[in-house]
């Protein structure tokens, strides 16, 4: 099994993994609940909405981001089933594969990481392919053509190695975001018609484990980081049939607030990240979370949320290393 959560601010305490499976680093207990903080915004106050931060960007102290949330129990299952190792998809500065890697090195299991773009074998690795390569991944970089076609077929599973998607959603992972909102009625009293919970939207899954886990009159707003006005919607479904049994309704998908395509940061965005941070003191990571803050000003400023609406967003990481830049 994992190692328990520690809740903060109590120190790590040693995990409870079979003794095969602890390595020398040995993976720290996530630190759960996250914390739930209240901004003093008066440019929302203005149009009576209350912004909430719900702080999943410190879910665990070496898996980066949110990540931990659908990792863990797809961590449970390596272990049960004996998995040797984990094998993942994803692009040259993906947060998930640094997850895994971490997680892998931390219970002891391999890792392989099948990476977008051939080309990036001979180039030098960037910060983040180092990340997961020092962590004990091995990479394989295909061409993306190449890469396309394992996604379309749902990846290439092999012997001993438990396969997890790109971006890591899958049932498993669903219901480990929603646990998200299982802390956030303990930690908001009343949770319920008035509540929004906002999360940025690239595979689907923290969303929909969101949406699965609030409580009735309460509802889950997606804010989509890339053009997929339709497939995002069904990926979630999806994700809900294949956890639940069933669908949900009571989420949506925002799509005006991509910026123009995954990892593109407009010059508006970045300006408003920016200034979020001077005002409040909480780094933005620009390619997913400055969206769904960004969305949250804007539908206030259209009248898209009513007023006494108290919205929590799910701050899902924190910014790359030298800054947050355009991906391709």
């Amino acid at each position: 099994m994992l190692p328990p959560a520690a809740p903060p601010p109590a120190a790590p305490r040693p995990g409870a993994l079979p003794p095969a499976a602890l390595p020398p680093a040995a993976l720290p207990p996530a630190v759960l609940p996250t914390p739930l903080t209240v901004l003093d915004e008066p440019a929302l106050a203005r149009l009576g909405v209350e912004l909430r931060l719900k702080r999943d960007d410190l879910a665990h102290p070496t898996v980066p981001g949110n990540k931990w949330r659908k990792l863990a129990p797809n961590l449970e299952r390596a272990l049960a089933e004996g998995r040797r190792g984990l094998l993942t998809y994803g692009g040259a500065y993906s947060t998930h594969v640094r997850a895994v890697a971490a997680a892998a090195r931390g219970l002891g299991l391999a890792s392989v990481g099948v990476i977008r773009g051939e080309e990036l074998a001979a180039a030098p690795r960037n910060w983040s392919l180092r990340a997961a390569e020092a962590a004990g991944m091995v990479l394989e970089f295909v061409p993306r053509s190449a890469y396309r076609e394992l996604a379309a077929r749902g990846g290439e599973p092999r012997e001993g190695f438990l396969e997890l998607p790109e971006g890591g959603s899958n049932a498993l992972a669903v219901h480990g975001a929603a646990v998200v909102a299982g802390e956030l009625a303990q930690q908001l009293p009343g949770l319920g018609e008035r509540d929004v919970v906002c999360c940025p939207v690239g595979t689907g899954g923290t969303l929909a484990g969101i949406a699965a886990g609030l409580p009735p009159g309460a509802r889950a707003l997606g804010v989509a980081v890339l053009r997929g006005e339709g497939y995002l919607e069904r990926e979630v479904a999806g994700l809900h049939r294949a956890g639940y049994g069933r669908e949900f309704g009571n989420w949506r998908i925002e799509h005006g607030h991509h910026g123009g395509g995954y990892g593109r940061v407009p010059a508006d965005l970045a300006e408003f990240a920016a200034a979020f941070e001077r005002r409040h003191g909480v780094p933005v990571e620009r390619r997913y979370v400055a969206k769904a803050l960004s969305a949250v000003y804007g539908l206030a400023a259209a009248g898209g949320l009513a007023a006494g609406t108290r919205v929590t967003v799910v701050v899902t990481g924190l910014p790359d290393p030298g800054g947050d830049l355009s991906r391709s």
